[in-house]
């Protein structure tokens, strides 16, 4: 048998985690659907707890499966970490891997500015199960410094993160943790491992949602938490078997078919999105742009170091958002307002500072001024997705130039009133 060479990332895309099925010679990784297998005799018991797991591969689908398995594979030799554990959804993945790390008592560091999801479940039922938690910006390595406790146990980050797009410098972070005793998990999800790689940069964990960019098709819910196998292992029997946050086959099967374009699919939106935040930055009726790859981005040189790409989320706000938000439906044909992101579709989303306060984020004040200065009184995310960056240009120029001609118009339609009145 020849020996296995090193593999290239978009190679590993492709190839990790699956082999031709060893009965009919398929090259295509089959569906299993399965929710039990046979066994033999005193390999499994009545549970999870009675299974020899050094005689039995698959017992029960909720401990695990094949498609769940090959999914895992894969998603540990993209991010370069010995193992992974999968979940029905990003949030799925964020509360286990929460819930294994912290006990009532412990002390954890989470980002200021996070995926609503994760703001409301560690605001919510973290709280309340007795978990003591900071907020810190996560930008500013001096505020997570000041927010560890010698009770810390995990800092939490995500970068870029949702949705403002700061940055997070991983490697800073993973020092201030390790000394301090304490894990870093990075939510890596608004770049994918064809971005950033947390665990080459000292991360402990990385947290996806499959979902967004890794899956790509917006037809497939789940999550992934990637780590040291001994971590993963625990994660697994304790949370994935307990806690039975398992994803379907199909949806595992879904993933890991859109998870073969993630390298080209990256760099397109990439290359887009570079594309329409140009043409943004230069439009006058536009007050600000955040992307990474632009020298604009108050973290640039960080991203240039930190992330192959700028990946495919883009920020930015007019002097009057709802001016925009008023002609987005009649004027937009090919973005499409909607939640989520990373798909091959181009999405457009209000994201309102007053009502993320309320809703989510419920910042203390000196963090929520903070925020402020980088979000104002609200902006539109973009989700660049697969079509030609010229077209969504041309798209989101329609819109703007709509937005130019309504005071036009105002006044036009002011001074047809005005003549009519003097008329005798």
């Amino acid at each position: 048998m020849t020996a296995q060479r090193p593999q290239k990332f978009a190679t590993r895309a492709v190839h990790a985690g699956i082999a031709p099925n060893p009965l009919t010679g398929a090259i295509a990784p089959d569906i299993s659907v399965a929710a039990n297998y046979a066994c033999r005799f005193g390999d499994i018991g009545f549970s999870a707890e009675g299974t020899d797991e050094s005689k039995v591969t698959y017992a029960y689908a909720r401990e695990g499966h094949p498609n769940g398995r090959q999914l895992e594979a894969k998603l540990a030799a993209l991010e370069g970490g010995e193992d992974a554990v999968v979940f029905a959804s990003g949030i799925g993945a964020i509360s286990g891997l929460m819930l294994h790390l912290l006990d009532p008592g412990d002390h954890a560091v989470i980002s200021d500015i996070s995926y609503a999801g994760a703001a409301e479940f560690v605001r919510g039922i973290l709280r309340r199960k007795g978990v003591k938690v900071t907020l810190a910006d996560m930008s500013d390595a001096s505020d997570v410094e000041r927010a560890i406790t010698p009770r810390t146990r995990l800092v939490y980050a995500e970068t870029p993160c949702n949705p403002v797009l700061k940055l997070v410098d991983i490697a800073a972070v993973a020092r201030i943790a390790h000394a301090a005793g304490a894990r870093l998990a990075i939510d890596s999800t608004f770049a994918s491992p064809a971005v950033t790689r947390p665990l080459a940069l000292g991360a402990d964990f990385v947290v996806h949602s499959l979902t967004k960019f890794i899956g790509g098709h917006a037809d497939a819910l789940g999550g992934a938490v990637i780590g040291a196998q001994a971590d993963m292992r625990a994660l697994r029997n304790e949370i994935g078997t307990h806690l039975g946050a398992t994803i379907s086959p199909f949806n595992a099967w879904l993933i890991l078919r859109g998870i073969e374009t993630l390298p080209i699919r990256m760099e397109a939106y990439a290359r887009s999105a570079k594309t329409v935040a140009g043409f943004l930055e230069r439009h006058p009726l536009v007050s600000w742009v955040r992307y990474p790859d632009l020298p604009s981005h108050p973290q640039f040189l960080l991203a240039q170091r930190q992330m192959a790409n700028g990946s495919g989320m883009i920020c930015f706000a007019l002097e009057d958002n709802s001016a925009l938000g008023a002609v987005l439906e009649k004027e937009l044909s090919i973005f499409k307002y909607a939640a989520s992101l990373g798909n091959s579709r181009s999405l457009i989303l209000y994201c309102d500072t007053a009502d993320l306060q309320r809703t989510t984020f419920q910042l203390p004040d000196r963090l929520l001024q903070r925020y402020r200065k980088l979000a104002g009184d609200g902006f539109f995310r973009l989700s660049v997705g697969l079509e030609d960056a010229d077209d969504l240009s041309a798209d989101l120029a329609a819109a703007l130039d709509a937005v130019q001609s309504r005071p036009a118009r105002r006044a036009a339609k002011e001074g047809r009133r005005t003549r009519k009145e003097k008329r005798p």
